[in-house]
């Protein structure tokens, strides 16, 4: 006989943290993503809405073909390229207005640059130049991270302490499928939802974390569905399907902003290219796979909703195409210029304050240095 079974046994009503906090039902996801592009939906998207997003696919692609070139002769370390993921990273950089923040993940140079910062600033990091290329705070861009996950909990720090100040502010945090397996990736959520904190945070579901499928991650019915356990709400749509996504990223940015608190959002879509250059999609995954995913690239969706309804032609396809290639140019002219590098920046912001230790080890290269260049005189 346990205690609880004890004849006269206070047994207590059990406290609210024991009764369900919230209805499930509205935060699970749709049993399919979420499409516009396709369907009878796609007549009733803004025009204007159609050709922005056409011109940041067809840049952001040229972009990621001139990163991937740049790896290969040796002008960057590495590049994990987001071929095939352009609509997630165009409409994440769109959806936001100047005040909000961009927390991206090291594929996510690409929304980097649709936000603003100049392309080979972005591309400073994958070189080896610097931690961060360009200044966070000109953009409102946080650093490219290439720990997994850790910049979600960073994004929920920023976006509860700029709502305990009343600042109209909303953080979009973007992360892997990959990244959901980590620990920052809980401990992120379940912070946001108890603070309420208006965040957003957009899976880029591409199947695979380096070589490991999905499936053999989480057995959840989808990524989606884990917001409810965390009591926020889950989207599922198609990540291929730029109108599709800036709406419901757009939705998602709207609430947090309103105060309804965080969004999970997770986009179906897949990444053509291999998981960097030092990788070989090949020993995990067969061409017939990946062709079957070009037939859904994001590009040609969108231009055949644009051809339909009128609003490409050949002339307007091929400015867009110019216009990319001037900005490939450019990012290959300057990329090829060798970076003059300072070894005294290594101590350039790393505390807003220097420690006895970094002040004792500047000094110490300060001497090594200027030995060296005393011996080179000689």
């Amino acid at each position: 006989m346990t205690v609880m079974e004890q004849r006269g046994t206070y047994r207590p009503t059990p406290p609210p943290a024991w009764q369900p906090r919230t209805d499930p039902a509205p935060l699970l996801p749709d049993a399919e993503p979420y499409r516009v592009l396709g369907t009878d939906a796609a007549a009733q998207a803004d025009p204007e809405l159609l050709r922005r997003l056409y011109a940041q696919l067809v840049r952001g692609r040229r972009y990621n073909v001139q990163a991937t070139a740049l790896t290969k002769q040796g002008r960057l370390a590495v590049y994990p390229s987001s071929t095939g993921q352009e609509a997630c990273e165009v409409a994440a950089a769109l959806v936001l207005q100047e005040q909000d923040w961009l927390f991206p993940s090291y594929r996510d140079t690409l929304a980097v640059v649709a936000r603003g910062v100049d392309p080979v600033e972005a591309l400073t990091l994958l070189r080896g130049d610097w931690h961060t290329g360009y200044d966070p705070y000109e953009h409102h861009v946080a650093p490219l991270c290439t720990p997994l996950a850790t910049q979600l909990p960073h994004a929920v720090g920023l976006a509860h302490a700029a709502r305990l100040k009343g600042d109209d502010v909303v953080a979009l945090a973007m992360v892997g499928d990959g990244g959901t397996s980590e620990g920052d990736f809980h401990e992120a959520l379940n912070f946001a939802a108890v603070w309420q904190a208006p965040v957003v945070f957009l899976v880029q579901n591409n199947g695979f974390a380096i070589s490991v499928p999905l499936a053999k991650q989480t057995a959840a019915p989808s990524l989606a569905h884990k917001a409810v356990g965390y009591g926020m709400p889950g989207r599922l749509v198609d990540g291929n399907d730029a109108v599709a996504v800036h709406e419901v990223l757009a939705d998602a940015v709207r609430r947090a902003r309103e105060g309804g608190g965080p969004t999970l959002v997770e986009a179906v879509t897949y990444r053509i290219e291999a998981h960097t250059n030092a990788d070989d999609a090949t020993r995990y995954r067969g061409d017939a796979e990946v062709e079957t995913w070009r037939e859904h690239d994001p590009i040609r969706l969108l231009e055949r909703e644009l051809t339909v309804r009128g609003l490409l032609d050949e002339h307007t396809q091929q400015s867009t195409r110019d216009a990319a290639e001037a900005m490939a140019a450019d990012l290959r002219a300057r990329m090829n210029q060798d970076p003059v590098l300072d070894p005294m920046d290594l101590f350039a912001h790393v505390y807003a304050e220097d420690t006895p230790q970094l002040r004792e080890q500047r000094a110490l290269l300060q001497a090594e240095l200027e030995a060296e260049q005393e011996g080179a005189h000689r």
